[in-house]
């Protein structure tokens, strides 16, 4: 029987799963859980068990929160999670940040899961937050029952779903610094009880805080409800995108140096147009109801994702480079990209109770297969080596920094990317948490993994082919001390392809990990005072380094490790007044000695990883009272982030920084709310992460946004 046949038999027998409303907390009655299963969909990997008893650190941030806050995108949603650092964002045309310290591969976008489905594999952009309900991210010990990934978590989207309970809609329009505007609009037609259809998404126009750049993006995801019976669902998604975004690298320092140049300067080619971004993605869901406890769940999805574009970037090749002589000139490289990708995936699962005596076991069982087609096309012009002291020609393609001239573009001619990767797998997993007593809860689980590589180097003719196999398991426990504290600790294994091949034409070996963590939960009656605090300790191998003896090439050879500790509170108090804060102490670092694949320097055992602060933290306070007869808030906030190493196995590093915010909003009617914030009150110049010394992404200087909201 074909993969596919496999995959789609896989998909009827087992099922799969979808999403649901969560609130900020888990329901933690068993009506309340119901309820949430009966109005929405069961949430993909996840079973009957709720946020509250799972033996891991959750947090949740809602629609509403992001809504607040003026938050648009996912990375900036990102910025309010305990222990997510922002990472090299590939000239700000995707999402890239690491978890708990551990961030992947820094050739392709950060992983996540829209619905439970893969919303980060491929070019999609950074993701737009008009579509989100919520965002929930599992820290620790994830991939026994998710999957290939990084050992940190797991971030998975709820996207917005029309309802069969209600017709309403909003319409909003916002307008801000540096001639943004945005439109986003929200509509939810109940047909009938059965079938419901729901439209949302949002254009957006505006220059940046950076010299040139100028961007577009159209998003739209409309979906279908279907509920021929009340106990079975069918659901339909689509996603569109369109963005348009320049390519680039940011500012640089200078003899190690930052704020050389001003925050704005744009060191690539405003001639090079803007890197087109495009996506068209599918997905359709089915759960069914079959008795009792036990739910049968399936889904399907596809995403065809499309990067095409100029690039013009600054040259790492030190022989190449002028700045490190004259430090005037910047030699930079022009490069031309057309990358699209394809993802196909089928799932299913079926979850439910099982009563062995007084235990109660929270039973999933399921399986899901996957493809993955990357075709990558690259070439680029390179300049020749830089004598020192000598003049500068076209071929250098260099700039002042000082004083840029624009206008070189020269042709891209070498290829060096030209490659055609299709990469299947399959997984069953298995996980059952156990009700020991009404306090004492322990999980257990494991998933077996195989995955199969094929790469064709178009340039050469070379195929090649790889196959993996793996099983990681995961044991957790939780302990109900008392009706509101919870303590639990869990372990788990995981691993993660590596792409590429090494000197040898063959397939790197994958990367592996392990995670612990254990923590305490607090959750006040009725939920209005919740927190965490978790210690963790991971390690991993088989991270990219070097190859000591063959130039240019890389071997599987480099480990790490990361241990922390975060701490997150959420309150909504008398008097209208509302807390979210959270902290987290960060020590990512190796334990081999290697070399930097990138730079060949030297990484010592106890070196830093890049981008990662050890310590991180942020806190939102907003107060809600009336003026006459309307609703008012009135709310500001402070985002820390430490010292950072800028550039993997140097001293080169990023200041620490602290921004504040101030939001307000008016509900001048029921159906209408203005709402206004401004970021980086105290306008303070900061480097959000950085690749290299001349890969530097600028933090945005003060910036405000106003928005009116009509709702109906």
């Amino acid at each position: 029987m074909s993969a596919v046949k496999a995959a789609l038999a896989i998909g009827v027998a087992m099922g799969a799963m979808s999403t649901t409303a969560w609130a900020q907390v888990a329901p933690e009655d068993a009506n309340a859980a119901e309820e949430m299963v009966v109005v929405g969909l069961r949430q993909q990997y996840r079973g009957d068990v709720p946020l509250a008893e799972i033996p891991q650190t959750v947090q949740v941030l809602d629609a509403k929160t992001l809504d607040d806050l003026n938050i648009t995108r996912l990375d900036a949603a990102l910025d309010l999670a305990s222990g997510i650092a922002k990472q090299n964002n590939f000239g700000g045309l995707w999402d890239s940040f690491a978890i708990r310290g551990f961030a992947g591969d820094e050739n392709f976008p950060s992983g996540f899961l829209v619905n439970g489905f893969n919303g980060g594999r491929g070019y999609g952009g950074p993701r737009d937050a008009s579509n989100i309900e919520k965002i929930e991210i599992l820290k620790g010990p994830n991939g026994a029952v998710f999957g290939r990934g990084e050992p940190g978590g797991t971030i998975n989207i709820t996207t917005k779903k029309a309802r069969t309970d209600d017709t309403f809609g909003s319409f909003a329009v916002s307008g801000g610094s540096f001639n943004n505007f945005r439109v986003e609009g929200d509509y939810n037609l109940a047909i009938s009880d059965t079938v419901a259809i729901r439209v949302n998404g949002a254009a957006q126009d505006g220059d940046s805080f950076r010299d040139t750049v100028h961007t577009t993006k159209y998003v739209a995801s409309p979906s279908i409800l279907f509920k021929p019976t009340n106990t079975t669902t069918i659901s339909y998604e689509m996603e569109f995108v369109d963005n348009k975004v320049p390519f680039d690298r940011g500012v640089l320092a200078v003899g190690g140096k930052l704020g050389v140049i001003p925050n704005s300067r744009f060191l690539g080619e405003p001639g090079d147009g803007p890197t087109r971004v495009k996506v068209l993605g599918h997905q359709l869901q089915f759960q069914q109801k079959l008795g009792g406890d036990w739910y049968f769940l399936a889904g399907a999805g596809y995403r065809d994702t499309s990067f095409k574009g100029f690039g013009t970037q600054a040259e790492l090749g030190l022989g190449r480079q002028s700045l490190d002589n004259d430090f005037t000139n910047l030699t930079r490289q022009r490069i031309f990209r057309d990358y699209g990708t394809t993802n196909t995936s089928v799932r299913g699962e079926v979850s439910g109770k099982l009563y062995t005596g007084p235990l109660t076991h929270h039973v999933l069982v399921g399986a899901d297969w996957d493809r993955f087609h990357i075709d990558l096309l690259q070439k680029r012009y390179r300049g020749p080596n830089y004598t020192p002291g000598s003049p500068f020609t076209p071929a250098n393609n260099a700039i002042n920094i000082f004083k840029p001239v624009y206008g070189q573009m020269p042709t891209p001619t070498a290829t060096t990317i030209n490659t055609d990767e299709v990469q299947k797998s399959y997984g069953i997993y298995f996980q059952d948490q156990v009700d020991l007593t009404d306090s004492l809860k322990i999980r257990v689980g494991g998933r077996f993994d195989h995955f199969e590589q094929t790469l064709l180097n178009r340039a050469n003719g070379v195929l090649i082919n790889s196959t993996k196999k793996r099983f990681s398991p995961t044991a957790g426990a939780l302990y109900q001390v008392t009706d509101v504290i919870s303590i639990y600790g869990g372990y788990g294994q995981g691993f993660r392809p590596n792409s590429g091949v090494n000197a040898a034409g063959s397939p790197f070996a994958p990367e592996y990990s392990k995670s612990y963590e254990i923590g305490a939960r607090f959750a006040a009656p009725g939920d209005a005072v919740s927190g965490s605090i978790s210690a963790y300790s991971m390690k991993k191998n088989n991270i990219l380094t070097a190859d000591p003896a063959n130039a240019g090439f890389s071997i599987a050879g480099g480990e790490a490790k990361s241990k922390g500790i975060e701490v997150d509170f959420n309150a909504k108090l008398p008097g209208d007044i509302s807390i979210l804060a959270n902290y987290a102490y960060t020590d990512a670092y190796w334990t081999t000695t290697s070399s930097d694949k990138d730079f060949g320097f030297l990484i010592l055992p106890g070196d830093r990883l890049i981008n990662i602060p050890k310590h991180a933290a942020n806190l939102i306070v907003s107060k809600g009272f009336l003026i006459g007869e309307n609703r008012a808030t009135f709310g500001a906030g402070m985002n820390y982030t430490g010292k950072r190493l800028g550039e993997t196995a140097s001293t080169f590093e990023l200041p620490g920084f602290v921004t504040a915010r101030l939001l307000a909003s008016l509900e001048l009617s029921d159906g209408v709310k203005i709402t206004g914030d401004v970021t980086n009150l105290f306008d303070k110049q900061y480097y959000a992460a950085s690749y290299s010394q001349y890969w530097i992404n600028p933090g945005a200087p003060r910036m405000f946004t106003v928005k009116a909201t009509f709702s109906f």
